[in-house]
């Protein structure tokens, strides 16, 4: 192929260039090598060969261009540039250079991996390979999913605190050894390098922003030019996948299929032909699309007619990138050329070229711009010396890049813009750019210049009708400023102070346009019409909620710049501030204090919620008092220009907008007001809204006198005249308006006093701060750990600081097999607890407040919650606790307390006065710590005195502390008196202490102290005795209630007995009945089920009560049909094939015999309960006709295939079986025995033989050569012999009524219909055997399930198993009733052929291809047939079929016996046990027989003991099947043994319940003259033959117990396989969503168009037709990505699950949202294998879809 695309070449260059350039690669560039100007020979071979090779765009043949490309041109610039062989030279490269930097690029989907303990920033993470090789793999990382575009930081020493190298990358390996030696390339390599990349890398940009659609630069033009145009079709993120398919197919008349295939195609590369042909023609085309594609609301999609050749150049240009990219990754040295070449500015005017293709970047096609981020990466990023220059390039473009970013409508993981993290995030480089480029004033001036458009009048903010797509680009914006800040400088040069400064300056610009924006006015009397957007704002708000903390960190990290920057933002809010609108004044005077201040009403004027100013102030105040630096606040802002009153008052008008809100009196402004109020106070806006305005309320109190402190929140409030005097209003809604509010002032006055947690306003640090906010929650209620984590604020990388204090103050409670774990606060921790916590919701604070009174009183504690000490105010705070005993603060307890006590209710709420006590406690808890530090005489806080005193006018003549004692006998307070009590006590305490300092202590006082004590302490113990008391009151008046409330239910039953006998007497029947299943009677009759010697059936008439109609009916065969619900369903459980692909056709499935693999059977399963078969076919016809009016809704279950939900538990069912009762059968003993003198096995089967034979004759002529021709020879006394078979016993068949019979057919059709996959047709020969078939394979699943969990193989079985197996058994025995008896006798037939080989039949198969329970259960089943006669409906007698049960069941385990020799004692044992039994013995005897007449083929080597091992153990699985069958369908109880788990005694109960000796050999013995002649059939088969000689396989017994895959401990194991995971289908490395099936292992491609399947004409996801083929359609996979089960069922119904992968906290991460590293849980991957096993998936989708209804709608057949 080569050697003929060079001379094609050749014989064009020789026609078509001057001079003639050579052919072969090697001589080509040595002639280029020649020319003097490179440039212009390598830009002529281009111009020739480009338009050529990227000829045909339109189907283009991947693999050749690429096959000439490489040829024609990458060779000869290849050998160009080494002047050797260039394979040679790359190795070299390739070994000697290895980066020490990772570099991998991300792809979207990847994963990758943070480390918490060592990573420098929540960005710095690593790639999967890295990671497995690194330190941080044992330390607490976090998983996630790239969104493409990353970059992996292994390497980057500034990226890391410890281990910033893996294994693979540090300079010590193997692979970086060399580095130094040989890395270095020569002087004349590097020279032609520098002679190339110039031509190539000017190329490359000039092509990829080339603009023209027709023409080509001139050096391209050496040829005339072609009417071969192209009409481009470009990507765009407006219109959806549907709506380009739709334009394509409208303006080209396209097939759908193509359609798909352009438009993923755009959607991958950005941008693709979809005609081609003459340039008017692709005009129209272009015309056509645009019409189809635009609408009302959507622009056009983006089209343009392109010339063919500059569709080739194009397209080679960026081939050309990738192989630059490539070469590059060899060597630092071409990389270092490259951005040389890239950085060079060929006049002060251009930009350079790498800033050429920066600022084009939005315009490009998404696959050009990959690869040019790609090119970027791969040199300036792995070049930290570049890195730097190109920072500086990208901040010097900043604003014109981001601004065009902004009205772009590409993502941002695929725009130039998302480099900024991977620069602005390493701390040296930040710095550099802050420093040299005032990378701050550039990012927060761009946010300035993108905003204008959302500037009002004012120059504030306002988001009305704003665009969510544009604002979301903008958060990018404020995303870099995040990233530059996110590491704090550790040192100061007064350059970088200089130029933060001025970006500080520069952001709080923005700060002013926020401050006070978007202000609202309370709506009076009409309701607001539109709710304005808020979402907006407050979306800001939070980004910029870390940023704003960030800011303040970085000034507080150095004590000029702090003040600086405060002085600066002091200004800015003082700006803000006087500029207000009212200039009137109000005077306010209360108890002899004046307050003048501005005219405002927060419930009239406009006010805002958004003060970002103010709370920066107020964030710096603390930061001044932390560090000390507030001693030098004078020298930046003098006193007289502090104005601390116009500092607090917005922040107080939002508290009062807040309060308002809850007294609902903003309820006319709507819910926009509501939501903003919400996430004002919201954990993630908190800290820098609600949180900051509490501190300044704090420095308000703080700086201004308490008492006008008061006075401006009574005013602020509106409350001045609810304190005045007593409001004789009548109007209910304003008296409660007011209470609310002096609720809500009161609270708040709470916070400014007793809030302290804050570094800055007391001495606490973040971890005590962390500790009492996890305290608060847990008091609640136990949390798990995500949902505290969620409830704590995160710093700048995504950090709450749980862990590190958590098992401080928590016991961690593991979860069990659902659920999740909590953490329990610890005991010690409860006396933290603050019932006014200012981080609680109203309901946070009820529930906490009810669970602690709760636990107090199971403690038998008093309910008093007083407030924890808290810690103490810093000194710049100190003034705070003034606000406490002031006069006004006693004024308003006053009033509050007195207005109680004088029970006007109205006018005081409960919650009212609890604050005011809590606020009473803080007061003398203050002052008790005050005193217990300094002596009395210092201790100018006088709360005591002050509430001691009495009050000034007549209203106030009590003071508080009679007012507290008068409270304790309000009815209405009950609640608080334990709280009062404590009160009244701490009183007394600051008393004693304030006594005790002033006087000497003498012994009288200490005396009368303590009797004071005792008084307190026997107040204390009566009211215990009291409330003692009252509890023993209720308990006895409980107990009263009771009594007579049975004694009235006593009479009831009186009076009407006999109902209650009736029912009594069924109810202790149905427990005879239960008793009889569970336990083992104690009456001694023989327990065996099979033979002449058989046990008596246990049978009680079987009453039941439909679950529709309540009416209870006797099951008996003439009465009306009753039913249980069931579901049918296709099974792979017990497959020894996994993954094997299944034969699903099922019009030509012969299902007679079952594969020994058991490779998919027919489960039937049933929820357990009852109804009568007219009822349930009503029920049916209900859910049908309702289904009919409700056409739109989506149904949970498939109407049209008989499915429906169980009435009663919700299951899904598909079907219902019949319940036949068991028909008594006693053996009369005599009879038996004399049947035993004649009726030996051998005689047996000649009647067998003999009436097989007389039916065969008397079918008609034309059947004869199908029918098998009896080998006995006496045939002479025809008749006789054919109707011997009657005369052992007969009698009648039972009848059944119709309705059963009704039920019988129904429910075999859909066993037929649902297990052959075809449409149900009643007279199918195939019926009666799919009956057998589910019947012994559902038997196999319970046996193998009982196995699994270890129960005994009787009465362990849940309730709805036991009466589902039940019905089952006798259903399969009564449906041979409703089918002709000849059909039966001829299944019956074929199933004996394989035991009896005499009865020469066609395609029988051999002993080794059948499952032998499958043969039992249809013998048995259909043996009865053969007592047809065509005049009298017969059936066999006890006796009869006794025996016809025994010899069939022999018969079979001898073939089972063979089956497993023959299969599973093949291989020599291991372990050397000499055991000399008798069952050894007979095994080796027979062992010789079967080798003779396998002509030797079967080795006889094999010792005894070992034998006899194998088959008991492969015979018992058998066994258990067969003691079900016969025990269902027979009704014998089973022996005890039984009825346990012991392995021994269960091998002799089974063969003493079968009748078969212990030493199964002894069957062979005892029936040897019949057998002999059988096995030496059975042997001699030629399968088997082949199977000896190892031509073929064949299933080994015991058959492997199937389990789910095994799964890894650790996830990211999962992770690294899914990684590595390529999709079979597809070429492309773009993002794939892999799926592991838990049933056999396979990794599949989910969710993606490259592996969907046509299956039957129907479209089909991976995981859809996988589920098909690997479990009969129902399957369970694992979503790798995503940690989610996914649960399928056929191709319309799936559900998540899930997953069984826990984190450190027990709990499961759908989506990787956490990230936290997640272990296997043996425990609930258990439960997933039991819900496989026993057959309930189906129902737990059902469950699914009916409680999560948002799956519908959802193609689940595209998985």
């Amino acid at each position: 192929m080569a050697d003929g695309g060079d001379v094609g070449a050749g014989s064009e260059v020789a026609a078509g260039a001057s001079g003639g350039v050579p052919v072969q690669p090697q001589e080509r560039a040595m002639w280029w090598d020649e020319r003097v100007d490179f440039e212009a020979a390598f830009l002529q071979q281009l111009a020739k060969y480009v338009p050529s090779i990227y000829s045909a765009e339109m189907d283009p043949l991947l693999e050749k261009e690429e096959g000439i490309a490489q040829m024609t041109i990458f060779d000869s610039l290849e050998w160009y540039l080494f002047g050797e062989d260039p394979d040679v030279c790359m190795e070299k490269l390739r070994q000697s250079g290895a980066s020490q930097l990772c570099g991998k690029v991300f792809k979207g989907g990847e994963t990758t991996y943070s480390c918490r303990d060592c990573a420098i920033d929540s960005t710095c993470v690593l790639c999967m390979d890295c990671f497995q090789n690194s330190i941080h793999k044992n330390h607490r990382y976090k998983m996630h999913t790239s969104t493409g575009g990353g970059f992996c930081d292994c390497g980057d020493t500034e990226a890391w605190k410890t281990g910033p190298m893996c294994t693979n990358h540090e300079p010590g390996t193997a692979s970086t050894t060399k580095e130094n030696s040989e890395c270095q390339l020569n002087e004349e390599l590097m020279a032609q390098a520098r002679k190339m990349f110039p031509s190539v890398i000017k190329y490359i940009v000039n092509m990829t922003i080339w603009e023209e659609e027709k023409e080509l630069p001139l050096v391209f033009m050496t040829r005339e030019k072609t009417d071969h145009y192209y009409c481009v079709l470009f990507n765009d993120e407006h219109h959806s996948y549907d709506h380009v398919i739709y334009s394509l197919q409208r303006a080209l008349g396209c097939e759908l299929g193509e359609a798909q295939l352009h438009t993923t195609a755009i959607d991958k590369e950005g941008r693709r032909a979809v005609k081609e042909g003459t340039y008017v023609s692709c005009q129209e085309a272009k015309e056509e699309i645009k019409r189809h594609s635009e609408n009302v609301s959507q622009r056009p999609l983006h089209v343009e007619v392109l010339h063919a050749d500059v569709m080739a150049h194009q397209k080679f240009a960026l081939r050309l990138g990738s192989w630059l990219n490539k070469l590059m990754s060899y060597s630092s040295d071409f990389r270092q050329i490259f951005c040389q070449i890239c950085l060079e500015e060929a006049d002060s005017e251009k930009p350079c070229l790498i800033s050429t293709l920066m600022l084009w970047d939005a315009k490009l096609h998404k696959g050009a711009r990959k690869i040019l981020h790609e090119l970027i990466f791969s040199s300036f990023f792995m070049e930290m010396e570049y890195k730097k220059l190109f920072a500086i390039e990208f901040v010097k473009y900043y604003k014109p890049l981001q601004k065009e970013y902004i009205s772009d409508d590409h993502d941002r993981s695929i725009s130039v813009t998302a480099l900024s993290v991977q620069m602005f995030t390493v701390p040296t480089l930040a710095r550099h750019l802050i420093e040299e480029q005032n990378v701050i004033t550039v990012i927060t001036e761009t946010l300035l210049e993108v905003l204008p458009e959302y500037l009002d009048k004012n120059d504030k903010f306002n988001f009305q009708g704003y665009s969510q797509d544009k604002l979301g680009r903008v958060y990018a914006v404020i995303c870099d400023l995040k990233y530059i800040l996110i590491s704090k400088p550790t040192e100061w040069t007064d350059r970088l102070r200089v130029q933060f400064l001025e970006g500080f300056r520069s952001f709080l610009r923005i700060l002013t346009c926020m401050q006070g924006m978007e202000e609202i006015q309370r709506q009076i009397g009409q309701h607001i019409e539109v709710d304005p957007d808020w979402e907006a704002a407050i979306a800001i708000q939070m980004q910029l909620k870390n940023i704003l903390l960030m800011f303040q960190e970085w000034c507080a990290s150095d004590e000029d710049l702090l003040l600086q920057a405060y002085k600066e933002c002091h200004t800015a809010v003082m700006r803000c501030s006087t500029s207000s609108h009212s200039r009137e004044k109000t005077v306010l005077q209360l108890c002899g204090h004046t307050l003048e201040s501005k005219r405002y009403r927060v419930s009239v004027d406009p006010v805002s919620i958004h003060l970002p100013l103010s709370r920066t102030l107020a964030g710096l105040h603390v930061r001044l008092s932390k560090t000390g630096a507030i001693a030098r606040l004078q020298e930046f802002v003098p006193s007289e220009q502090f104005q601390v009153e116009l500092l607090v008052e917005y922040p107080l008008r939002c508290l009062v907008l807040v309060a308002q809100v809850a007294a609902e009196m903003w309820r006319r402004n709507g819910l926009s007001l509501i939501s903003q109020v919400f996430y004002y106070q919201d954990v993630k806006c908190r800290e820098e809204m609600y949180d900051k305005d509490i501190i300044m309320l704090q420095i308000g109190a703080s700086l201004m006198d308490p008492n006008l402190f008061l006075l401006l929140i009574l005013q602020r409030y509106e409350l001045v005249s609810a304190f005045k005097k007593i409001m004789p209003t009548k109007d209910q809604d304003l008296t409660k308006q007011c209470n609310i509010l002096i609720e809500e002032m009161l609270q708040i006055l709470i916070y400014v006093v007793g809030e302290r947690y804050v570094p800055g306003v007391s001495a606490v640090t973040r971890e005590e701060i962390t500790m009492r906010e996890i305290i608060h929650l847990l008091c609640i209620e136990p949390m798990a750990h995500s949902a505290i984590a969620k409830s704590l604020p995160e710093n700048e990388n995504n950090e709450t600081g749980l862990e590190k204090v958590i098992n401080k103050v928590a016991i961690f409670k593991k979860p069990g097999v659902s659920g999740h774990g909590v953490y329990e606060l610890k005991d010690e921790c409860m006396k933290e607890f603050n019932l006014f916590f200012y981080h609680y919701t109203k309901t946070q604070h009820s529930k906490a407040e009810h669970m602690q009174k709760k636990r107090r009183k199971q403690e038998n504690r008093d309910e008093a919650l007083p407030p924890p000490p808290p810690p103490e105010f810093s000194p710049a705070f100190s003034n705070v606790v003034k606000v406490l005993n002031c006069d006004i603060m006693m004024h308003i307890f006053r009033t509050i307390l007195q207005r109680a006590v004088q029970l006007e209710t109205h006018l005081w709420t409960e919650a009212m006065i609890q604050m005011v006590l809590h606020l009473l406690s803080l007061g003398l808890l203050e002052e008790k710590q005050q005193l217990q530090k300094a002596p009395e005489e210092e201790v100018t806080f006088d709360f005591y005195h002050k509430a001691s005193r009495m009050g000034s006018s007549a209203l106030n003549a009590l003071n508080i502390l009679m007012l507290l004692e008068k409270l304790k006998s309000v009815p209405q307070l009950e609640a608080q008196k334990d709280i009062i009590s404590w009160i009244l006590q701490m009183f007394d305490t600051v008393k004693r202490l304030r006594e005790k300092s002033s006087l000497a202590v003498t012994a009288t006082t200490s005396g009368s102290e303590a009797t004071k004590g005792n008084e307190t302490q026997s107040t204390q113990d009566k009211e215990k005795a009291e409330r003692k008391r009252k509890a023993e009151a209720a308990r006895l008046h409980r107990q009263k209630i009771m009594a007579q409330m049975s004694a009235l239910q006593r009479n009831f039953i009186e009076t009407h007995k006999l109902l209650y006998e009736n029912t009594q007497e069924t109810q202790r029947r149905e427990d005879a009945v239960m008793e009889e299943e569970s336990t083992p009677l104690a009456i001694d009759y023989s327990r065996i089920v099979l033979g002449p010697k058989r046990g008596p059936s246990i049978t009680e008439k079987e009453v039941l009560t439909c679950i529709l109609c309540q009416e209870e009916q006797e099951v008996r065969l003439k009465s009306a049909a009753m039913v249980l619900s069931a579901c049918v369903q296709k099974s792979t459980a017990l497959t020894q094939h996994r993954g094997k692909t299944l034969e699903l056709s099922g019009d030509t499935l012969d299902p007679l015999f079952m594969d020994p693999a058991l490779s998919c059977g027919t489960h039937t399963g049933s929820c357990g309960h009852v109804m009568h078969a007219a009822c349930w076919q009503k029920y049916f016809e209900a859910i049908q006709l309702n289904s009919r009016q409700r056409l739109h809704v989506e149904q949970i279950f498939d109407l049209e295939n008989g499915e429906y939900l169980c009435p009663l538990c919700k299951s899904l069912c598909n079907t219902v079986i019949p319940i036949v009762p068991l028909q008594t059968q006693k053996i009369n003993s005599e009879d038996a025995e004399a049947v035993a003198q004649i009726l030996s096995l051998a005689r047996w089967l000649e009647i067998v033989m003999a009436r097989i034979s007389g039916y065969s004759m008397k079918n008609t002529e034309g059947e004869k050569q199908n029918a098998p021709s009896s080998v006995s020879k006496g045939m002479g006394d025809f008749t006789l012999e054919f109707h011997s078979i009657l005369s052992f016993g007969v009698q009648p068949s039972a009848k059944y009524s119709s309705s059963i019979k009704e039920m019988l057919v129904l429910f075999a059709t859909t066993i037929y219909r649902v297990g052959l996959k075809v449409a149900p047709n009643e007279a199918d020969p195939r019926i009666p055997m799919m009956t057998w078939s589910t019947c012994a394979f559902t038997i196999q699943c319970i046996e193998n399930l009982l196995e699994d969990e270890g129960k005994p193989l009787f009465g362990s079985l849940q309730n709805r198993q036991h009466s589902g197996l039940k019905a089952l058994v006798q259903f399969a025995a009564a449906q041979r009733t409703t089918s002709p008896q000849s059909l039966i006798q001829k299944h019956l037939i074929r199933l004996l052929a394989v035991l009896l080989p005499n009865l020469k039949m066609e395609d029988t198969p051999s002993i080794l291809d059948v499952d032998m329970f499958h043969v039992l259960v249809g013998a048995v089943l259909s043996f009865p047939s053969l007592y047809w006669e065509e005049t009298v409906d017969l059936q066999p007698s006890s006796v009869s079929s006794a025996y016809n049960h025994l010899y069939l069941f022999h018969l079979v385990t001898m073939a089972h016996i063979t089956q497993i020799l023959l299969t599973s004692a093949t291989e020599s044992p291991i372990a050397q046990s000499q055991d000399d039994s008798e069952e050894a013995h007979t095994a080796e005897s027979f062992c010789r027989e079967v080798c003779q007449y396998t002509s030797g083929c079967f080795s006889h080597d094999v010792p005894g003991w070992h034998l006899w091992d194998s088959v008991k153990k492969g015979i018992t699985p058998y066994l258990r099947c067969a003691a079900l069958f016969f025990h269902y369908m027979l009704g014998v109880s089973p022996p005890e043994d039984l009825l346990l788990v012991s392995k021994e005694g269960e091998f002799q109960a089974l063969c003493s319940y079968l009748s078969l000796p212990t030493n199964l050999f002894l069957l062979f013995e005892e029936y040897w003259g019949t057998v002999n002649p059988l096995l030496q059939r059975w042997c001699a088969d030629p399968a088997v033959l082949s199977f000896l000689k190892g031509k073929n396989i064949s299933i080994r017994y015991p058959r492997k117990r199937n389990n789910l895959i095994g799964l890894p401990e650790d996830y990211s194991s999962l992770l690294n396989q899914a990684s590595q995971f390529r999709c079979p289908r597809s070429s492309d490395d773009e993002r794939k969503h892999p799926v592991l099936c838990l049933f056999c292992g396979a990794m599949l491609c989910s969710q993606n168009t490259c592996c969907q399947e046509l299956v039957n004409g129907e479209e089909l996801g991976a995981c859809t037709s996988h589920a098909l083929h690997c479990g009969a359609g129902v399957c369970m996979f694992l979503k790798i990505r995503e940690c989610k089960i996914l649960l399928i069922e056929g191709k319309t119904r799936g559900c998540l699950y899930p997953a069984p992968y826990l984190d450190e906290y027990g709990e499961t991460d759908p989506g990787l949202k956490r990230g936290n590293p997640l272990h296997l849980c043996h425990e609930r991957y258990r439960k997933l294998h039991l819900l496989w096993q026993q057959h309930c998936i189906i129902e737990e989708i059902a469950r699914s879809q009916e409680t999560n209804q948002i799956f519908f709608g959802f193609n689940w057949q595209l998985l």
